[in-house]
């Protein structure tokens, strides 16, 4: 049975929750004939790389998708590139936070998602599902995953597919900061479900445009 890794994150930032770490306990264990593996990854630089490259071993998938949540976003956001930085605004949750560090020494300034991104946002519009491509996953531990993830499949795993989905708040953490946007957790697990079936059953992109004016 083909294999997908679904990754999400613990709370951080003061947050008591993190809308990625329930909507990805909330899908299926098997997906159109696919075995769905969840892995919560800790808010911490390095030992994210730590926990994910650990299950990425054992595990072998065939492909990756790292979650994280993005305050502020309103859509399902399909991340195109990571970059080779870290340059933290806050602290993670060990305390620590670095300040224009590679992710990795000697390594490429920056990877592409090799999912089929455009499909993926296609096939949740459709679905009724904003979604968009996004152009920067940040430089804090989202983007060190994304960048681990894809450093790992350009390495030792070629033929995995490997990329990054940011998701909004739920209604629950905008309580008291009504002007930012959220999303149902409901509507948020339907998208996922929907970028896990694009992953399993497209091969080349679509070629839509994704781009942005600024």
């Amino acid at each position: 049975m083909k294999k997908i890794l679904v990754t999400s994150f613990e709370p951080f930032d003061g947050e008591t929750l993190n809308p990625s770490q329930l909507a990805v306990a909330d899908l299926p264990d098997v997906i159109d004939g696919v075995k769905i593996i969840k892995q919560v990854i800790p808010v911490v630089f390095g030992k994210s790389i730590d926990v994910l490259y650990g299950i990425l071993k054992s595990e072998n998938p065939d492909a990756v998708i790292c979650v994280g949540q993005a305050g502020g976003r309103a859509s399902i956001a399909v991340e195109r590139v990571a970059i080779n930085i870290d340059d933290a605004r806050i602290p993670d949750n060990s305390g620590f936070a670095p300040i224009d560090e590679p992710v990795f020494a000697d390594a490429p300034t920056a990877y592409f998602s090799t999912l089929p991104i455009k499909a993926m946002v296609q096939d949740c519009n459709e679905a009724g599902i904003p979604a968009s491509i996004s152009n920067t996953a940040g430089t804090f531990v989202c983007n060190h995953l994304m960048y681990a993830a894809c450093h790992y499949s350009a390495i030792y795993d070629p033929k995995m597919k490997a990329g990054f989905v940011h998701i909004p708040y739920i209604p629950e953490q905008t309580v008291d900061k009504q002007t930012m946007p959220s999303m149902s957790k409901e509507n948020i697990v339907t998208g996922l479900m929907t970028i896990i079936k694009t992953v399993i059953h497209t091969g080349e992109d679509v070629l839509v445009s994704g781009g942005l004016e600024h």
